[in-house]
């Protein structure tokens, strides 16, 4: 599969061979979905918490005696039932996180980039990069590629300037080739890459 080349200004710079197994491969969109619940699920801090009738303060005194006054038997006003009481069978801290296997990471990732270059969304860029930190220079970039939606750029090493002049620009997000993920490849509309990227993305797997 052949997709055109661009370079800063907009203009075509030629034309780059995409792998097939990686670029044009069979969509598994439950797959894609597994991997977008993993990400935000390892998101997840888990630290939440409530207090139990052990950890509310007060309540050591028994609030009336146990026969004789015609109320149910109390033995502490912290129980669950009574207002200002511990909280029953509530949240702990705990952790979301969980794995998934690596065969399944690699058809997920494949499907994502095969997804975004079956709709149209990858623009493969000759070269990024910037001789100064500047917010205009980025959004130059993206208005000469017709990109306005939420766009992932992404290089094959990390570039302080550019990262620091996307960072700024809404909807916009920088990555590495070793840190993409299924989630940000869904989340961004467009998936704006460096040839130099594509090789490397190639390589890790193919």
């Amino acid at each position: 599969m052949k997709v055109k080349v661009y370079d800063m200004l907009g203009k075509e710079a030629g034309e780059m061979e995409l792998s097939d197994s990686i670029f044009a491969a069979q969509i598994n969109v439950p797959l894609m979905h597994e991997m977008v619940k993993n990400y935000l699920a390892n998101q997840r801090h888990g630290t939440q918490s409530t207090l139990t009738r052990s950890e509310v303060s007060g309540g050591g005194k028994k609030p009336w005696r146990q026969k004789g006054t015609g109320r149910a038997r109390q033995g502490s006003t912290r129980s669950p039932q009574w207002t200002h009481g511990g909280i029953a069978l509530g949240p702990k801290p705990r952790k979301y996180r969980y794995s998934v296997n690596k065969k399944a990471k690699r058809v997920a990732m494949k499907s994502a980039l095969s997804a975004k270059v079956a709709e149209g969304n990858l623009i493969v860029l000759d070269t990024l990069a910037f001789d100064e930190i500047k917010t205009k220079n980025m959004v130059n970039v993206l208005k000469a590629l017709n990109v306005a939606e939420k766009a992932l750029v992404v290089m094959p090493t990390p570039d302080v300037t550019v990262i620091k002049s996307a960072r700024n620009i809404e909807g916009v997000k920088t990555a590495c080739v070793n840190t993409l993920n299924v989630y940000d490849i869904v989340k961004h509309d467009k998936f704006v890459i460096t040839k130099e990227a594509v090789n490397k993305v190639e390589e890790v797997y193919n």
